[in-house]
């Protein structure tokens, strides 16, 4: 079926009053056969499983074309269990050195107690790849586009040099979504997201999720750790999302379309020193992004502004429909100053702002951006 079709319809158990939205189900516990046996739905504690979890990740696997998906409590958890499940003392990854600094702080901060080992690439150049590989190299991240430079990573040219040097391949998929970018397809073995983001779309769920290609011993470590772990989302949260999902082609069209009139207008602004978008005919890997990304080019742009931080700061906070607030995805739109929101060691510079195009009417948030930069 059509992903818009299974956003509404995939992973939707029947349940005993055929109920056509899924309900709630909280029970921490389910009962067994007479005989003592595990009942026929499989289902024994809700740390283990839960029908809601099961519902979302059967609905998610099915959006990102892979057997099996993992849902967890954050995106960075769901990042954590990639690392833990592919990376053992002694070895080696390989990481974006622009990628979203949460993830890259995981990286800096917590691996290096389990010694392993990484180094950062710029990976909008595929033979930048090859000269980082060592010996003992087990995984390669990527984030494409990435945060918050919307650099742009040829997921194919990746993808063969890693094959032919057995190495496993992530792919952070949060910016494009399946409805946009397929990884999968074109040689990742493992995505994963923050739901957080345009998945839950309302800023109001904390999720991530792990989706694998094949079902194989990768996927059974990953589960292992989500179970035994206790790396679960609540079925409320679960619950949430996936009636999120319904929505999510719709939203998207919408913030996409919004997004390009938004571009067309900063790109010319004398107020604009440059303008971040892989739509644009400028970009340095514009071809690569309208092939994979199959001509859309998602809802988010960054932004320098002429005259520094100060001018910078001064502009997001003349804005008023525009909410500067961390996150993005969501349907309302944020700006952001990412240098202050990038910790101990900040990468962007400071005049740069993240917008998240949402969905509401352009003329009211071209007019806001007009504001910003009058007021």
């Amino acid at each position: 079926m059509h992903p818009d079709t299974l956003s509404v319809h995939a992973g939707n158990m029947e349940d005993l009053i055929g109920s056509i939205v899924p309900p709630i189900n909280l029970s921490t516990t389910f009962e067994r056969n007479k005989d003592g046996v595990i009942g026929g739905k499989g289902f024994i504690y809700s740390r283990m499983d839960n029908p809601n979890r099961r519902s979302l990740e059967i609905k998610l696997a099915l959006l990102e074309g892979g057997e099996e998906a993992f849902a967890f409590p954050s995106g960075n958890s769901a990042a954590l269990a990639i690392a833990e499940t592919v990376l053992e003392p002694g070895t080696h990854l390989i990481m974006p050195d622009d990628c979203y600094h949460g993830i890259a702080a995981m990286i800096r901060n917590l691996l290096p107690r389990w010694k392993v080992s990484h180094t950062e690439v710029n990976m909008s150049d595929a033979h930048n790849l090859e000269n980082a590989i060592q010996k003992n190299t087990r995984l390669v991240l990527l984030e494409t586009p990435s945060n918050p430079l919307l650099k742009i990573t040829d997921i194919s040219a990746v993808a063969s040099i890693a094959k032919a040097n057995g190495i496993l391949l992530a792919c952070d998929n949060t910016w494009a979504t399946p409805l946009i970018q397929r990884p999968l397809e074109m040689g990742i073995d493992l995505v994963f997201h923050s739901s957080t983001k345009f998945f839950g779309g309302h800023s109001d769920i904390l999720g991530g999720v792990v989706i694998v290609k094949k079902r194989n011993e990768i996927s059974q470590r990953i589960r292992e750790f989500q179970v035994v772990g206790g790396v679960v989302p609540s079925p409320f949260d679960c619950w949430l999302l996936n009636r999120s999902l319904s929505t999510l082609s719709i939203r998207l069209e919408r913030q996409v379309k919004n997004a390009l009139q938004i571009v067309e207008f900063l790109k010319t602004h004398p107020k604009v020193e440059k303008v971040y978008y892989p739509g644009l005919p400028d970009h340095p890997n514009h071809l690569i992004a309208k092939k994979q990304m199959n001509g859309n080019f998602g809802s988010m742009i960054s932004i320098q502004v002429k005259g520094g931080e100060k001018e910078a700061m001064r502009f997001a906070a003349n804005l008023e429909i525009f909410k500067h607030a961390t996150s993005l995805g969501g349907v309302e739109s944020l700006v952001e100053h990412r240098r202050t929101a990038e910790g101990m060691v900040p990468k962007s510079p400071d005049n740069l702002l993240r917008i998240s195009v949402g969905i509401e009417y352009i003329d009211d948030l071209i007019d806001d951006l007009k504001k910003g930069f009058s007021g």
